[in-house]
């Protein structure tokens, strides 16, 4: 990735960060969805330089960047286009190079937790062809599972369902793939961190 693009989110005190962020990466999505190729892959990464993982609290920050091998693909993009609903609070860089040194790379990626025991029961009760209530027993008294991993509430347009966009990050030492989700996001493809 040898390009970016930052977009910085300005919450003031009626607009929150994680509102804004829900409207957001929102936008940056649906663009990235018209970019697909024939087998789903986005050639644009997302970063989130300010991301912060803390035993209690954990947070993506009030910037992301978005990254491309050239600087056409950034353009074709368009982020002006798709956050102009929202240009009273984001601000977007001009497509820049990436710093020639930076400290490393890193993957983002889609996490999807095992977090309560009620959607465990309703996957249970699907694969195993049980009642809800049965599956539901099956879990007994687990305690919700805690994990510190910041997200992104979003809405499926498809569904109209609310869903939490849970985001990894692993620090890597080497550069790999350039191929993306329509998040942006990657199991394997790497960002620079700077």
């Amino acid at each position: 990735m040898r390009f970016y693009r930052e977009i910085t989110l300005l919450p003031n005190p009626e607009v929150n960060l994680n509102f804004l962020w829900s409207k957001v990466f929102q936008q940056i999505h649906l663009g990235l969805v018209e970019m697909q190729d024939d087998r789903k892959q986005v050639p644009i990464g997302v970063g989130f330089p300010e991301y912060v993982i803390g035993e209690k609290n954990s947070a993506l920050g009030g910037k992301c960047r978005l990254f491309a091998q050239d600087e056409a693909t950034l353009d074709r993009f368009d982020a002006a286009k798709w956050l102009d609903r929202l240009s009273d609070y984001v601000h977007c860089t001009r497509i820049r190079p990436v710093p020639e040194k930076f400290a490393g790379y890193a993957v983002y990626q889609r996490q999807q937790p095992k977090t309560n025991k009620e959607r465990l029961a309703r996957r249970y009760a699907v694969r195993h062809k049980v009642s809800y209530d049965e599956a539901l027993r099956h879990y007994g008294d687990m305690a919700p599972i805690r994990i510190p991993t910041p997200y992104i509430r979003l809405k499926s347009l498809s569904s109209e369902q609310t869903f939490c966009l849970w985001i990894k990050k692993t620090l890597v030492s080497e550069s790999s793939g350039a191929c993306f989700s329509s998040y942006g996001l990657s199991a394997t493809a790497t960002v620079p961190e700077f």
